[in-house]
């Protein structure tokens, strides 16, 4: 089938990518849906800093390749053995497909899935292959992103890419469970695992920092967050945190906690969480800093205070298990997503979304297929 999506051409263009622009949105062709795969209609899409680490370079894919990981939609099709989805069923999309019986599998989360990981490096589905081409000297395939490929009115993706959730969950709300909430409360839930009413410290207030300020707070914990834009401070308190500081500030102040989420991907930010990790705390970093990226840790300090620092891919989540989870706390009213959506946008300011996601002052920016122009 025709579907329009927007395919990122090189990664590593020199920014502004308003100016450079490297997306090109246009017409590809999308293969149905073989065995074990969905054919779903996209609703909505969040612009994550996976995306952009894969159109600044940072993250080597194969190119060209069709972004966007993040995202909710409805099925429209299913492939032979999908027998527990039918079309008109919502479903959240994940980035990080499991296939259930690997060595990463069984860890509860707390490893990635061999063949998922696999499958994304390639820039194809868990089943092998690719689904997407166009038309450019001959038929050029074009890579999937993440498995997802949601830069697009249309994705067909691995049974085991989604989640399905009850009608009641806009496309909107569902969309962010994909990616932000999975990892920033994931962070907090699945990796911190802070004690009943412990304090929680959150570095970094993009859309994940602010996921996870807004999943602990939601779980009854004292919340502080941490940025150095002002806006982003401001925000954080309008949602009900304790405090919200700068960096030196929180260093200056003495501030500490038992529990501290490092959630902007920078090598400074992971200092600053340590530094503000408390006696015997743990400090979980799920940030994706550049490849290159080096930070100052001492070792001395994590003996003598027991101190305990935790790597969280995807907010150690099983998507299938987490996702029903954060569904009630939101509608509950205790989580209120809705907060973590700063803008929509069009498909084709993608170029200018990165941009303003690179300077720091967006959450999360939605492109919205549904009820508004894509």
């Amino acid at each position: 089938m025709k579907i329009t999506g927007a395919v990122l051409e090189v990664s590593g263009a020199e920014p502004p990518f308003a100016r450079t622009r490297p997306f090109t949105v246009g017409e590809l062709e999308l293969d149905p849906p073989q065995a074990g795969e969905l054919l779903v209609r996209i609703e909505a899409a969040g612009v994550c800093h996976s995306d952009l680490s894969v159109v600044d370079g940072n993250r080597v894919r194969p190119m060209p390749m069709l972004l966007g990981h993040e995202a909710a939609g409805i099925v429209e099709q299913v492939g032979e053995g999908v027998d527990d989805l039918a079309p008109g069923d919502r479903v959240v999309m994940t980035f990080l497909p499991r296939c259930g019986e690997c060595d990463g599998c069984r860890t509860d989360g707390r490893l990635p899935c061999e063949r998922g990981t696999a499958a994304n490096n390639a820039g194809t589905l868990l089943g092998g292959g690719i689904r997407l081409h166009r038309s450019a000297a001959g038929i050029q395939e074009v890579h999937h992103h993440l498995g997802v490929s949601a830069f697009a009115t249309h994705a067909v993706v691995s049974r085991a890419s989604v989640v399905p959730v009850d009608a009641d969950v806009p496309g909107e709300i569902a969309a962010l469970l994909g990616c932000a909430v999975l990892t920033g409360g994931g962070a907090v839930i699945n990796a911190g695992r802070p004690a009943p009413g412990e304090r929680v410290v959150v570095v970094g207030l993009g859309g994940v920092g602010m996921a996870a300020l807004l999943v602990a707070l939601a779980l009854g914990h004292e919340v502080i967050g941490v940025d150095m834009v002002p806006g982003k401070l401001d925000y954080a308190l309008s949602c009900g945190a304790t405090d919200a500081v700068t960096p030196a500030d929180a260093v200056d102040r003495g501030i500490r906690a038992p529990v501290v989420v490092e959630a902007a991907g920078a090598a400074r930010a992971f200092e600053t969480a340590v530094a503000l990790t408390a006696p015997g705390g743990t400090t979980v970093t799920v940030g994706l800093p550049a490849p290159d990226a080096r930070a100052g840790v001492s070792p001395l300090l994590l003996t003598a205070e027991a101190r305990t620092i935790v790597g969280s891919y995807l907010g150690s989540a099983v998507p299938s298990r987490d996702i029903p989870r954060y569904v009630e706390l939101w509608r509950s009213g205790r989580l209120p997503l809705e907060r973590l959506v700063s803008s929509r946008i069009r498909l084709d300011d993608l170029d200018g979304a990165m941009d303003r996601l690179a300077a720091g002052g967006e959450l999360r920016q939605l492109i919205a297929f549904d009820g508004g122009p894509a």
